[in-house]
């Protein structure tokens, strides 16, 4: 019986972190897909912005990568308060990420998302210090995402420069 609960358990924190992820990858692609063409396509854009078809795989891995590191920490005992700290920070940077697109793309506006992704990437390395507190792995798998946010935050910084 106890297996049975244990394992009921763990399978809805696994739909909790893959429903949550996935939401936020949803809205994201429905305030991005629209605005690629003419918009951002017209913009003025740094050398090192990347090809249009590398964003794809990139984020599904990082989303993938975010729901398992999520569901460790879900998995946790619940009474934690380093558990709760921790994962509010992880869908506090969950929204900044879906509303990142949204002031971006859907907003057409380089500096809404700069005024977005700069305290996302604060969060998502609060994130990453509070999960490797309670399980490195966790931690580990959002490392890069970290990366990608910083990287982001340097080309959306630039594209608001040669646009603004």
């Amino acid at each position: 019986m106890a297996t049975t609960s244990s394992w009921r358990r763990q399978t809805g924190f696994g739909v909790l972190a893959v429903v949550a992820v996935g939401a936020a990858s949803v809205a994201g692609q429905i305030a991005t897909y629209p605005n690629l063409a003419p918009w951002y396509a017209g913009l003025v854009k740094p050398s090192f912005n990347p090809p249009n078809w590398i964003f794809g795989p990139v984020w599904t891995i990082l989303y993938v990568l975010m729901a398992f590191a999520v569901w460790r920490i879900l998995r946790l005992p619940p009474a934690s308060p380093a558990r709760r700290t921790a994962l509010t920070l992880f869908f506090v940077q969950l929204v900044l990420n879906a509303a990142w697109s949204w002031m971006f793309f859907d907003a057409n506006s380089p500096l809404l998302g700069l005024i977005n992704i700069v305290p996302q990437l604060l969060v998502v390395v609060a994130t990453v210090v509070a999960f490797h507190r309670l399980d490195r792995v966790a931690a580990w798998c959002l490392v890069p995402l970290a990366a990608w946010v910083a990287f982001a935050s340097a080309l959306n910084l630039a594209i608001w420069r040669l646009n603004g």
